[in-house]
């Protein structure tokens, strides 16, 4: 099953729309960790669950790991809390993260040239993104065993071939190539 956070289900579509569009200081860091997180709920609820319980494989773009850095670069306290939240309400998490790293400025570049009108991270600047590459690099190194780091700068298809390799790797006997 192929989702995306935030959306995945129809209600977290809904939401996407909300925290994704707009000037970048709509929202506190507070409120945008309670909708990220009642997307995620809903998505779980709806998608992520009920595939996992008929044996299905769920591959999401982003999850848990995104608002824990997002929001959590406000302060010490949201990051804490949104372990809370995760931990009591959202109870999952992926069992592989594939991190594909890229110097932060032409990520940046990347994103705002995709003009999707879901920019307000990408607005918030370099800075920003700076900050968030390090964070991934600090959950990373502190899960080994859940992230798997793949340079992002390297040519699109030997990016793609390496991450379907070690996936592979991870996936059960009858499903690995």
């Amino acid at each position: 099953v192929l989702t995306r956070e935030p959306g995945g289900s129809p209600g977290a579509e809904e939401i996407r729309a909300l925290v994704l569009r707009g000037d970048p200081g709509r929202w506190s860091p507070e409120t945008e960790l309670l909708l990220f997180n009642a997307a995620r709920r809903d998505h779980v609820e709806r998608t992520i669950q009920p595939a996992l319980d008929a044996g299905k494989i769920v591959i999401c773009d982003r999850f848990a790991d995104t608002t824990r850095l997002y929001q959590g670069a406000a302060s010490p306290e949201l990051r804490e809390t949104a372990e809370i939240i995760h931990s009591r309400l959202i109870k999952v998490e992926p069992d592989l993260v594939i991190l594909i790293d890229m110097d932060p400025e032409t990520a940046l570049n990347r994103g705002l040239a995709r003009k999707s009108g879901e920019d307000r991270f990408e607005e918030m600047g370099l800075a920003f993104q700076q900050k968030q590459r390090a964070g991934y690099h600090a959950l990373a190194k502190a899960s080994p065993k859940r992230f798997a780091t793949f340079n992002g700068s390297q040519d699109t298809q030997m990016l793609a071939e390496q991450i379907l390799a070690h996936v592979l790797t991870k996936l059960p006997a009858p499903l690995s190539r």
